[in-house]
């Protein structure tokens, strides 16, 4: 899937790469020499990235990834650069409020657009993801991770509640027990254990993440993209209702879905013993 990231100087293009090919959208931090520790501007042109990929009907999927040893540290704190969670915040005199509004303008939006984002979203965990990263991560509908991938809730070594949804996802994703012994201790998590956890969807040789990443998101991305999109919607909505609200929603996605062509065209392909042919509408 080659690619020609838009890059202009230092701006914040050029730390967030981005490219579209072959209608996968591939979203790259670029701040290697930080293992991508992620700035406010950057959080923000993520965020943009993940909304113009829902409306984009030429974006079918999404690949969330980053360059050099590191998925994502988390927020960078440095350099008055940690506008994303309350480890900014805990330092000097602050206006009560500011910590909570911060999270939820903040580490909270990042994970929302990937969780509400309308194309199936992986992430290729190149390296470590610590904290805010981590749960980055963990948002997006499949994870590969690379061997040398970490998994680290590092909350606690420095004090703080984890934030960036965290003790939202980890339960979810693993159940309370196993996300408080994540949280409570803060031990990087090898990507294997992640993968034996149910963090991780596959583990692959470092020199395989790439190519595997690309290879899963085109396969997305020439499927029924908005019935993939009502599944997510399912999935994501059912870990918090009840059986009668899930039963309903379920109802009214294939009602939406079968409006919709590729519906149609999946149908007709059966009928006709083809393969069918769908163009993401």
């Amino acid at each position: 899937m080659p690619a020609s990231p838009h890059v202009s100087g230092n701006s914040v293009e050029s730390l967030v790469l981005h490219a579209t090919d072959n209608q996968v959208c591939r979203i790259t931090l670029n701040r290697p020499e930080a293992l991508n520790a992620i700035t406010p501007d950057q959080r923000e042109r993520v965020i943009h990235l993940l909304a113009d990929a829902s409306a984009d009907p030429d974006v079918r999927a999404v690949v969330l990834t980053g360059t050099g040893r590191g998925f994502c540290t988390g927020a960078d704190l440095r350099g008055g650069q940690g506008g994303s969670t309350a480890a900014a915040q805990a330092a000097g005199e602050r206006i009560p409020g500011d910590v909570a509004r911060t999270i939820r303008l903040g580490a909270q939006r990042l994970v929302a657009a990937v969780l509400d984002c309308e194309k199936p979203v992986i992430a290729a965990v190149n390296g470590t993801a610590a904290g805010l990263g981590a749960h980055l991560a963990f948002a997006c509908d499949l994870v590969l991770a690379a061997e040398s991938a970490r998994f680290i809730e590092v909350f606690v070594r420095r004090g703080l509640v984890p934030d960036g949804a965290g003790a939202y996802l980890l339960p979810r994703l693993i159940g309370p027990r196993r996300a408080k012994e994540l949280m409570f201790f803060g031990d990087a998590l090898t990507a294997a254990d992640a993968e034996r956890l149910g963090l991780v969807n596959r583990v692959l040789p470092d020199d395989e993440l790439d190519k595997t990443a690309r290879a899963w998101a085109e396969r997305l991305a020439a499927g029924p993209t908005r019935a993939l999109a009502l599944t997510k919607q399912l999935v994501n909505a059912s870990l918090d209702a009840d059986r009668a609200t899930a039963f309903a929603a379920e109802a009214a996605a294939q009602e939406i879905n079968m409006t919709t062509r590729d519906a149609r065209e999946g149908v007709a392909s059966f009928v006709e013993r083809r393969s069918a042919e769908y163009r993401g509408r």
